[in-house]
């Protein structure tokens, strides 16, 4: 690693905060919630600084968990461990972080399958920290400065049980804004902390496709992982028709139907650099016959603009499968209903391109939007464009990105006939 990247880190505190939380917030810490808010905390043993280690003490004064300290966010402690006590030092993140890739084991195996997620945040209880995998690099992306004095640690061990030859570090845009920025420790979005800075998007493995990820300023850490298992049911159904891809991004979703042999593939997003990675993926497949030989045409626009003058057209007699998985609509609760209306605005716009008996594949990321609302919401908008959904499958969460509590889910799938 190289020493400079965290020359100005604050050192981790070698002196802990005692804290002691409401009975009710006690009761969620054992049942496996990884959150205690402000306002949970009954008191503290002294006033501490992003990154403090906090014990959790019972009315017996009792060890009942371990978290980290983040006295600027409600969220005022993020729960590393709860149990029996334990120190948090080398060897332990080297443990935790070896227990989160053996329960990917299945996919870290696979020599067609070279992107996956190695933490899952808060569901592999490191709280805020989010680590990606393509190929050799790993992407390590931070959402609270509780991580700043830890990170020599945690991007030690990620090298030593991974073998990574390369780490990029990545910061939320509520981490970059805040305080302590990144910056006052001369750290910046993107800064490759291991190895060598690449030249260009990094190329890895989907289910044998070839897929590039950028990195250093992608969107998320370059590429989205969590969809993996539904492009793959995708690929299974696609051959020999016509595919609507609405919010295409780089061109997962398409790059898989073409693979299982799509005659024609539409990509729409608003991004044109997005577009331009996703026809540069294709370009990384051409050796495969289906791949060349599926009709690509793209779209740069707004989504429901695009739909709306695709449905116009008289040229374009509808899709066999069309395929929406649009950003979260929902960014706090406040926001819950204006989503489940685009939700529902796109259904109908989706169903009105798409041929009868055709497949919907509609998708939402809205954590803060329930599974039974988002369902429940595709089908009284397909009820009122005039038709009926046959659902096939609903879908949820790959091995690498698991729900390790009641709000640790957020993506959620259907695919049904209309």
């Amino acid at each position: 690693m190289s020493a400079e990247w965290f020359s100005q880190l604050p050192p981790v505190n070698a002196k802990r905060l005692a804290v002691k939380v409401t009975p009710d917030a006690l009761r969620q810490i054992r049942g496996g919630s990884p959150w205690v808010y402000d306002g949970s905390i009954v008191s503290a043993s002294h006033e501490g600084t992003a990154g403090d280690l906090a014990v959790v003490f019972d009315n017996d004064r009792k060890f009942a968990a371990i978290g980290l300290w983040d006295p600027a966010s409600p969220i005022r402690l993020k729960v590393l461990h709860k149990g029996n006590p334990q120190t948090i030092d080398d060897a332990w993140w080297r443990h935790h972080i070896g227990n989160a890739l053996e329960r990917r084991s299945g996919l870290v195996a696979d020599p067609d399958t070279t992107g996956y997620r190695v933490i899952h945040g808060e569901n592999d209880f490191l709280p805020g920290l989010v680590a990606d995998r393509y190929h050799d690099t790993i992407v390590v992306k931070i959402y609270t400065p509780a991580w700043f004095p830890h990170l020599p640690m945690v991007i030690d061990a990620l090298v030593a049980v991974t073998g990574a030859a390369r780490v990029v570090l990545r910061f939320s845009r509520n981490v970059l804004s805040g305080f302590p920025s990144p910056g006052s420790f001369g750290l910046t979005d993107g800064a490759v902390i291991v190895g060598t800075t690449p030249t260009s998007a990094i190329r890895f493995k989907e289910r044998g496709l070839v897929l590039e990820a950028e990195v250093l300023h992608g969107q998320k850490t370059g590429h989205f992982l969590d969809q993996r298992d539904n492009r793959q049911l995708v690929r299974g159904m696609a051959e020999g028709l016509d595919v609507l891809d609405v919010f295409s991004s780089t061109g997962g979703f398409s790059l898989a139907a073409a693979a299982g042999g799509a005659k024609s593939v539409t990509m729409v997003d608003l991004s044109a650099p997005a577009i331009d990675a996703a026809r540069r993926n294709f370009q990384h497949n051409s050796g495969l016959h289906e791949v060349r030989d599926c009709r690509v045409n793209t779209r740069v626009g707004d989504a429901f603009e695009v739909l709306a003058q695709l449905r116009a057209d008289p040229l374009i007699d509808g899709y066999d499968v069309v395929i929406v998985d649009p950003p979260s609509f929902a960014q706090n609760q406040a926001s819950v209903e204006r989503a489940l209306k685009a939700y529902r605005k796109l259904t109908e716009s989706a169903l009105g391109v798409l041929k009868p008996g055709g497949m919907l594949v509609q998708c939402s990321c809205s954590s803060r939007v329930t599974p039974d609302d988002f369902f429940d919401t595709v089908h009284e908008a397909a009820k009122h464009a005039g038709r009926y959904l046959k659902v096939q499958r609903r879908t949820g969460h790959a091995i690498d990105h698991p729900i390790g509590f009641e709000q640790g889910g957020y993506l959620k799938a259907i695919f049904a006939r209309a």
